[in-house]
């Protein structure tokens, strides 16, 4: 142990300090109860003064469970035998996409980014290292599609704990990210007027962000992503991992480049056939090939430990010789319940998380027929991270939008309309076509649209409207646009 743990050993009350299986035992006896149940220092009384305390599960665990007030020390907040340990008391829910699989709740907040401070700091000196080094997780179910009040987490379930020291991989990704933001800091040489620029670093790393922006001061933050894998892991098994390890982008850039060197002008068939893709021939099968590049045998990037962890999805793009994307790309689809909760803030929305946290691989085709997906020519990766300033611009607007539909019973069912003849589109069922009053492809970039297998199938429900799912999508001529100015990888 080095004089940073030796440190805190002295300053840390000696109540703080458990053998881990004192640990065990106390968590142990914690599972499948409601927080309501641990609660035996009344700590939920507080919710009746302020309903909408914040962070009253992990006060919760801190006093009713290990019999320690609250603090904010920068010191990690118990010693298990003799190891300084950051306790993370972190809310998981049931994902949507995935049966019986659990998702982190929201980003994990880790420490403060402090300029004066993290100049003359060196990775395993830092207070965010002192944080991440060893961990445990208590984790309990956010059982609700909206945002509650203080008082009902008081009905959340404890589901489980975990010891956590992340892998040397991971610790090297990391520390890369944490010098990139020191770095950044160091050069702007106190200009505070430069500080908000912070934020543009999202594209460059790997498992962390910052938020708030400025001039809120902001922290450090493990990507939903990140915490999202952890939880997996812990609660449902290990994913697949790449036989090389890529601590970051740059480092992934890098395969890519060598990627497009070795496999440049070859067809989506030939690929299939170099990869032993057996799979029908379809545009899904673009993301097998890139899986199959870098070296695993998962059928999409999700499945890839690493991709998985820090967000990055894969896409394939087919541009006509010209240049010109072909279609609209879809991205995700919209969750209705936490719509109709009524999120105030933009930056707590899903929206936010999905452009924000995530970034896309683009596998680059040509084409050379439209009806003959097999026959696209690979031209290589770029890879697209949406700014502050796209966010801001084109999601938000039609976040905003949606919600207020939804949530002012403003939304509407309408048909249809032939250009030609001025009247309602019939399906080769014989029912009218018709569609929600949802932002449209004709009012910007990012728009909503319905997509099902069975048009005579609509499964969602919204304010008494049946509806196919709805999706975010993003114009497929924006998307050219945005690759024009890119360079391959």
């Amino acid at each position: 142990m080095g004089c940073y743990g030796r440190k805190l050993e002295v300053e840390m009350n000696i109540e703080h300090r458990y053998t881990k299986q004192q640990v065990i035992d106390l968590l142990e006896a914690c599972l499948e109860k409601t927080l309501g149940e641990i609660d035996k220092k009344h700590v939920f009384d507080r919710t009746k003064e302020n309903p909408k305390i914040t962070g009253i599960a992990g006060d919760v665990i801190e006093q009713s469970v290990f019999g320690y007030e609250a603090n904010s020390d920068s010191a990690p907040d118990l010693i298990i035998d003799d190891i300084p340990t950051e306790l993370k008391t972190t809310g998981i829910r049931l994902s949507k996409k995935e049966k019986g699989v659990y998702e982190a709740k929201e980003p994990m907040s880790i420490t403060a980014v402090s300029p004066n401070t993290i100049i003359d700091e060196e990775f395993y000196d830092s207070h965010f290292w002192h944080k991440l080094e060893h961990l445990l997780f208590v984790y309990y179910l956010y059982s609700s599609n909206k945002p509650v009040l203080a008082s009902e987490y008081a009905n959340f379930l404890f589901k489980g704990y975990q010891f956590l020291e992340f892998s040397d991989e991971d610790v090297e990704v990391l520390k890369r990210d944490w010098l990139t933001v020191r770095d950044f800091i160091i050069s702007l040489n106190k200009n505070e007027s430069l500080y908000p620029e912070i934020s543009h670093l999202r594209d460059k790393l790997l498992f962390i962000d910052t938020a708030p922006k400025w001039p809120h001061p902001p922290r450090f933050r493990l990507k939903r992503s990140v915490v999202t894998n952890i939880v997996q892991q812990h609660f449902n098994g290990k994913l697949e991992q790449l036989p090389q390890a890529y601590n970051s982008y740059s480092e992934i850039d890098k395969k890519c480049h060598e990627l497009t060197e070795q496999h440049k002008g070859k067809t989506v068939l030939e690929l299939m056939a170099e990869f032993g893709i057996d799979n029908d021939i379809n545009k899904g099968v673009a993301e097998q090939i890139i899986v199959r590049m870098f070296g695993a045998n998962s059928k999409k990037m999700n499945q890839i430990e690493l991709f998985n962890k820090i967000g990055l999805f894969g896409k394939s793009i087919v541009l006509t010789p010209e240049g010109k994307r072909t279609e609209d790309m879809k991205l995700f689809r919209i969750d209705f319940d936490e719509i109709s909760s009524n999120i105030s803030k933009f930056e707590d929305s899903s929206f936010y998380d999905y452009f924000a946290g995530m970034q896309i691989l683009c596998i680059i085709f040509e084409e050379k027929d439209p009806k003959d997906f097999g026959s696209n020519v690979f031209m290589g990766f770029k890879r697209i991270a949406f700014s502050d300033d796209f966010i801001e611009l084109n999601v938000k607007s039609v976040w905003k939008r949606i919600n207020e539909l939804v949530v002012y019973n403003e939304l509407k069912d309408i048909p249809v309309i032939d250009k030609k003849t001025g009247t309602p589109k019939v399906n080769k069922t014989g029912t009218i076509q018709s569609a929600p009053n949802f932002p449209k492809s004709s009012e910007g970039v990012i728009f909503v649209r319905g997509d099902s297998s069975d048009s005579t199938v609509k499964p969602e429900c919204v304010n008494g409207i049946n509806m196919y799912r709805q999706y975010i999508w993003i114009k497929g001529s924006y998307l050219s646009e945005i690759l024009a100015r890119l360079n391959y990888i």
